[in-house]
């Protein structure tokens, strides 16, 4: 099967961000499988359909061998914490992880992206969290505090130990791993007032800052997302094999200057909050600007309806 027949497989594809990636995908020209526990009800057109266990190994990789895949993005998860009982969260996600990363080398694919989260870098933490610095980078160590946040860390580690295994990824016979860390994600039709993840519209994110402020002001729109996907599998030659990038909108999800509205919610990082004067969000997207030369389209302040 050539390179430019065999599809890109999407796992999560029914979920929040996983239908935007799928739709733009196939807009794209990809080839696309979508591959979760039950498709979701509306299909996209050209788009195929698979349901699977994804924490059953073996048919996972049974079925991506039959699929072939050029590249697999990983997004199926338990996607909010405490959502679910800690230790069912941390085995799921961390076990998706695996087994989706595992069966992509099996079946020989040669790009392999697996989804994190800002979430992490332990923000919220109720013994206090004080980072080193803001905006928050890749250099940053992740310091997770549920267990939600531990299986995104995993699933980062996933993706850097078969890098390790593999090398630098290049040449025909190289495998190319990634992780990115979405922000808060709003899906298309949450700017016309569909409820976000959390239950409430964007509008009442903006309008109380205590609704934004447990993500610290993070958001990207799902499209972004897609168009940061679709850049780094055109452009992975580019990164170190295992590299992790942050993935969020070039602006805060706040009216005021996060320098004014962060020492008012957390005083404990009034002293790092001083330079994000402006729309400055607290998590930086300039590795991505500079490695891939991706740059997010949408904002609050065209996208919201």
């Amino acid at each position: 099967m050539s390179a430019s027949t065999q599809p890109i497989i999407v796992t999560g594809g029914s979920g929040r961000l996983g239908r935007s990636v799928v739709e733009g995908f196939a807009a794209a020209g990809h080839r696309v499988v979508s591959v979760d526990r039950q498709g979701p009800p509306e299909r996209a057109d050209g788009v195929r359909y698979e349901d699977v266990d994804l924490l059953d190994a073996r048919a996972t990789e049974e079925l991506f061998t039959r699929l072939g895949p050029a590249a697999v993005v990983s997004l199926a998860a338990i996607a909010v914490p405490f959502s679910a009982p800690e230790d069912v969260i941390l085995k799921t996600n961390a076990g998706i992880a695996h087994s989706v990363t595992a069966a992509a080398v099996a079946s020989g694919a040669r790009k392999v992206i697996v989804a994190s989260s800002p979430s992490i870098m332990g923000y919220g933490s109720p013994a206090g969290w004080v980072p080193p610095r803001l905006p928050l980078d890749e250099d940053v160590t992740p310091r997770p505090w549920h267990a939600y946040g531990l299986s995104k860390y995993v699933a980062e580690q996933v993706a850097a130990m078969f890098a390790a295994q593999h090398g630098p990824g290049d040449g025909e016979n190289g495998v190319k791993f990634a992780s990115f860390r979405p922000c808060y994600v709003i899906a298309p039709e949450e700017w016309e007032g569909a409820p976000t993840q959390q239950g409430h519209t964007v509008a009442e994110r903006l309008e109380d800052p205590r609704l934004s402020a447990p993500a610290l002001f993070n958001y990207v729109d799902a499209r972004d997302v897609t168009d940061f996907l679709l850049l780094l599998l055109e452009r992975m030659h580019l990164i170190e094999n295992g590299d992790v990038f942050f993935v969020g909108a070039a602006d805060a999800m706040a009216r005021a200057p996060l320098a004014e509205v962060i020492p008012e919610v957390y005083p404990e990082l009034a002293h790092l909050a001083g330079g994000l004067t402006g729309s400055s969000p607290a998590f930086s997207i300039e590795k991505a600007r500079r490695v891939l030369g991706w740059e997010p389209k949408r904002s609050w302040r065209t996208e919201l309806r």
